[in-house]
């Protein structure tokens, strides 16, 4: 358990980080369902729209550390080249 007043204030800046941290992944799990249900219903259209809602909410989770930039490009690659191959 903290002792020090500093040790308490720093595990209270960890909680509210983890929640935060917590929230920005559960939006973009949330935005990269929708694009994967589309693309498993087949709609080309549906699953572009949600792709292009999905791309900036992956980039942002890299920006703030929820997700390592190379991954969340990754995502956003893997995605992009589902979506296309439903068009083709």
């Amino acid at each position: 358990m903290a002792n020090t007043s500093s040790a308490k204030k720093a595990t209270r800046k960890i909680a509210r980080r983890a929640a935060i941290n917590k929230n920005r992944r559960s939006r973009v799990r949330t935005f990269v369902r929708k694009v994967e249900e589309a693309l498993a219903s087949g709609d080309q259209a549906a699953a572009a729209a949600a792709f292009q809602v999905a791309q900036p909410e992956l980039m942002r989770a890299a920006t703030k550390g929820v997700l390592h930039r190379n991954t969340a490009s990754r995502k956003v690659s893997r995605l992009a080249q589902r979506v296309k191959a439903l068009s083709a």
